[in-house]
This record gives structure tokens, sequence and C-alpha cells, in this order.
């Protein structure tokens, strides 16, 4: 008799939440609506092609189709982890990547710093125009300027010869090679990177900064005080998103940049799947597999990123 007491206290409590949840989704409905073409967009082109990744345990047959083809015992992944070519891509791409987390990421916090600190309105408008504006130029396009100035035939080596100076080759030595990608990729993207930071820098009330300075803080301290504490939180969630995205390593630039000649550094897991897919034809399978495992390492990345934030630099993370 009490258990079905308690039953019943819980079914009615049970429906209660339902009809409480399904008022919230009637009152605000119109709201719900504006969500569904991107919950619909993410559906179909992001997690509907994801049966694809069957691929990774099937010895694929293009006559079977993918569900029809049999199941290999996970041959790609011994195929692929036994690979000397893909442990090198594998080595390179957390070279190129940390190398840029380490580079690469503080540059728009301390640009979007500076820009706050210019007083001259016009002239820090000149400014971020000009550094934001390389970031609507494809690497396409910025590859071939970039090649026919530092090309052996280039700009910059005919400059050298006229002056009788030998020839610089920086697109084919592995050193002077990464330099030019970190180098390019923050003319490329600091400036617009930094527009996440200025937007939250802009929300800070100024009379913060009057009264820092009525109490004699200089830039500095103001700057210290104010403004980091204001885009820490912002940084911390970006370096989240930054290391997820770790074994990424950037196909566009290296794609249309590298030559076989630098192969033996700047060979990423991007750049070795399109050629071991595309050119080596070792199947899809084998590809599959390499991104798969590349998901799952950037997965793991992302989760320890987010408890890193959470626990140790006491900021709150993505979830």
């Amino acid at each position: 008799m009490q258990n079905t007491v308690i039953h019943a206290k819980y079914k009615g409590r049970l429906k209660g939440k339902t009809n409480r949840k399904w008022q919230e989704i009637v009152r605000h409905k119109y709201f719900y609506l504006m969500v569904f073409p991107t919950v619909l967009f993410f559906l179909i082109f992001a997690y509907v092609p994801m049966y694809g990744v069957i691929l990774a345990f099937k010895d694929f047959n293009y006559s079977l189709g993918i569900m029809n083809s049999p199941w290999n015992n996970f041959q790609n992944f011994r195929d692929v982890l036994g690979d000397p070519k893909f442990q090198h891509a594998f080595n390179n791409t957390l070279l190129i990547s940390f190398g840029r987390l380490l580079i690469e990421f503080p540059i728009p916090i301390l640009l979007a710093i500076l820009l706050n600190e210019m007083r001259h309105r016009r002239l820090k408008r000149i400014y971020q125009t000009v550094f934001t504006f390389p970031h609507f130029i494809s690497w396409v396009v910025l590859s071939g300027i970039i090649t026919s100035i530092l090309s052996d035939q280039g700009v910059l080596n005919q400059i050298l010869q006229l002056f009788g100076w030998g020839k610089n080759s920086i697109l084919i030595h592995d050193g002077s090679f990464l330099a030019l990608l970190f180098t390019s990729n923050i003319w490329k993207e600091a400036g617009w990177s930094s527009i996440i930071y200025l937007a939250a820098i802009a929300g800070i009330n100024p009379e913060l900064y009057e009264a820092a300075a009525i109490d004699g803080a200089n830039r500095y301290q103001q700057m210290k005080a104010i403004t980091w504490p204001v885009i820490r939180t912002t940084a911390a969630i970006l370096l989240i998103l930054a290391v997820g995205g770790i074994m990424n390593g950037g196909f566009d630039q290296i794609f249309n940049l590298y030559n076989p000649a630098v192969y033996e550094r700047a060979d990423i897991l991007d750049t070795y799947v399109y050629r071991s897919a595309f050119v080596d034809a070792t199947g899809f399978g084998y590809s599959t597999t390499v991104g798969l495992l590349k998901s799952v390492i950037s997965c793991l990345l992302l989760f320890g990123a987010n408890f890193f934030v959470k626990h140790v630099m006491k900021e709150g993370g993505l979830y």
C-alpha cells in the first residue's frame, strides 16, 4: 500500500515536471523556431555523415557499399599505427600546433590591449582595419603573394642578388619554413582574433579607469587591474577551443605553401590524409581511420583543457 502511494506521488511529480517543460517550450516557441534551422543544419551536415566512420572498421569495397563491406578486425588501425609516415605526420602536427599555441595565441591579446590603450580614435580604427583586412584574403591568394616574394626567382632574392648577396631559399628550408608558417598566420589572423578581446574590453565601464587614474594608477597598473581580469575569462574559453583544435594544424595554409622539400617538417595529419586518399590511393578505410584517431585525440585534449581551465586557472570552462 505504502509503495503504491510513493509510486503515485513520483508519477505525479514527473507529470508535473513534463507539463512545466512543455509550457516553457510553448511560451518561448518563437525562440525554439529560430534555433530549429541551425539544429537541422548540424543534423544534416555534421551528424548524418558521421556514419561514414564505419569505414575505419571495414575493408571497403565499392561494389558492396559502406554497410555491406566486410569487417576487417581493426586491420586499418594496425596499418595506420604501424606506418612510419603517419607517426611522422603526427609528430609534425603536434610540433606545429603547440608552436601556434605558444607563439600565435598570445598575439591577439597583446594586440587588443595595445589598441585599447590608444587614445586617438581615428588612428585606432585605421590600425584595426589594417590588422583585420588580411583575414579576408584566402590562403590561395596569400600563398601566391608569398611565393612570388620568397621563391628562388622572387622579389627578395632579386634584391639580394642586386646587392651581390647569395640567395635565401626560405620556402625549401625546414626551420625558415616553420618560421614563415607562424609569422604569416599571425599577420593574417591576429587582427581578426583580437576583435573578440576588444569586444570584451568595450564592456568595461570607463568610470573604472577614471577612478583608477584618480587613485594614482598608471596605464600599466590600470591594464593589470581592470583590463586583464575582464579579458582573462574570454582568453580561457578561446584557449580551450584552441587546444581542442590543436590536431588540425592549419591545412589551408600548409597545403598551399608547402612542397616536397619541406615534407620532413611540414607534413601534418590533414595533408597526409589528403595525399593518402587522393594521391597514394591507400583507400578510404585507411584515411578514415587517421581522421577518426585525430578526432578522438582532439576530443580528449578538449576535455583536458576544460579541466585545466576550471581547476587550475579557476575560470569557468565550456561545461
